[in-house]
């Protein structure tokens, strides 16, 4: 059988490349993108052209499964050990189990207004007062509610008078 044309030669994973990298590199503070990936180049010389873009994608990855952790721009192996460090804000609350004699419901209630039930009665409606005359209605006062209205000034004619 012939060999497959473009295969590149064996290569290990990515992800045991860079636990090699990481353990060779041996910093306290652990070791950014950029010194694994010199680290890999120089240990192996024929590496696939999207080498830098799959470096990202395994070290992003193995940070979110748990196998690195990320901080202050440096990969490190966790220590099993040490205690999981907290993100920023404000952690949350523990779940308290349910006190006894609670009774769980069984569906949750839904936010907002209930919606109208469509097989319910109308209410009646209630009927409109009819209004004595179309006259605004006048208060005790003996004036009509609001503002009065704007009484327009009466002109004398022609601007000027004549004699």
């Amino acid at each position: 059988m012939a060999t497959e044309v473009g295969k590149p030669p064996s290569l290990p994973s990515y992800p045991q490349m860079i636990f090699e990298a990481m353990s060779a590199l041996q910093q306290k503070d652990g070791a950014n993108k950029t010194a694994i990936s010199k680290y890999i180049e120089s240990r192996y010389g024929d590496l696939p052209a999207g080498h830098s873009n799959l470096l990202s994608a395994h070290l992003t990855r193995m940070k979110d499964t748990g196998e690195l952790v990320f901080f202050k721009n440096n990969y490190l192996i966790p220590d099993p050990t040490a205690p999981p460090r907290r993100g920023r804000g404000r952690p949350p609350k523990p779940k308290d189990p349910l006190a006894p004699g609670a009774v769980v419901p069984s569906e949750p209630k839904s936010r907002g207004r209930p919606k109208k039930d469509p097989n319910a009665e109308s209410a009646p409606k209630k009927p409109k007062p009819v209004a004595p005359s179309a006259q605004p209605a006048v208060s005790k006062t003996g004036r009509p509610r609001g503002r009065p209205r704007k009484v327009q000034p009466q002109s004398a004619g022609g601007g000027a008078e004549e004699s």
